[in-house]
């Protein structure tokens, strides 16, 4: 996404509401028919309709954030990986539809100041804070504790399933069973009493993680299996 050659202009949702709209038809009307099964959504209810906001995915398969974005009733702000933005045919749906790319192999800042400024501006952002595709939760990277922390804005945690084998259009992977979709209930960082430090970070991603890990079968929380380690002290649950 190009704010301008500096990056330091106004994120305007306005100006990608068209082609998003376009792309979510076509996700909805073609691929959800013939390419992904949808099994089941639940919790939706918990998205805001309006306002900031960061929806969290885990990231088993290449189409969960497009699945996500189909599914959701406004418009929102992919984080990509550069990579995805290289590949054939495919390739051109972050660009069209104005997602943020990310370098993953770095400290991306100018990732990070888009991805702000989109919650500035009341809109809401979606990230898989694994980083890259993994059949188990791996360990979440802090960017969406700093995105958090730093903004205010509620994070969404939603759990998929059943994308593996998916987009196909063999009958066969449809009889095995399609997605399924759980948003969790949102909640809000707490105001820090201390220093922004990375251990601090890292307590707060991990705390965000296992509200995903919560909403998954036991074979699929990874890094995050062990739920008596879940703690909630950096965050508030909101209504």
């Amino acid at each position: 996404m190009k704010y301008g050659s500096s990056g330091r202009e106004p994120y305007v949702h306005k100006k990608f509401e068209l082609r998003r709209n376009i792309c979510q038809f076509l996700l909805r009307q073609i691929a959800f028919r013939i390419l992904v099964r949808i099994e089941k959504v639940e919790g939706i209810e918990n998205f805001p309709e309006t306002g900031p906001g960061i929806v969290m995915i885990n990231h088993i398969a290449f189409v969960d954030p497009m699945i996500v974005l189909g599914l959701l009733p406004r418009n929102i702000v992919p984080l990509a990986k550069v990579e995805a933005y290289h590949y054939p045919i495919i390739g051109i749906f972050p660009h069209i539809w104005g997602a943020i790319a990310v370098h993953r192999e770095e400290i991306d800042r100018q990732a990070i100041r888009n991805a702000l400024r989109v919650l500035e501006a009341g809109e809401t952002i979606l990230l898989a804070p694994e980083g890259t595709r993994n059949s188990s939760l791996q360990r979440g990277r802090e960017g969406v504790a700093y995105l958090g922390q730093k903004s205010g804005a509620p994070i969404i945690p939603v759990a998929v399933t059943g994308t593996i084998g998916y987009p196909t259009m063999r009958w066969s992977r449809w009889r095995e069973g399609g997605t399924i979709i759980r948003f969790g209930q949102p909640f809000r960082y707490r105001k820090l009493s201390e220093k922004r430090s990375l251990p601090l970070l890292r307590k707060m991603t991990d705390e965000a993680m296992y509200r995903i890990s919560k909403m998954l079968p036991e074979e699929l929380r990874g890094e995050y299996s062990d739920l008596a380690r879940a703690t909630e002290e950096t965050i508030e649950f909101l209504e």
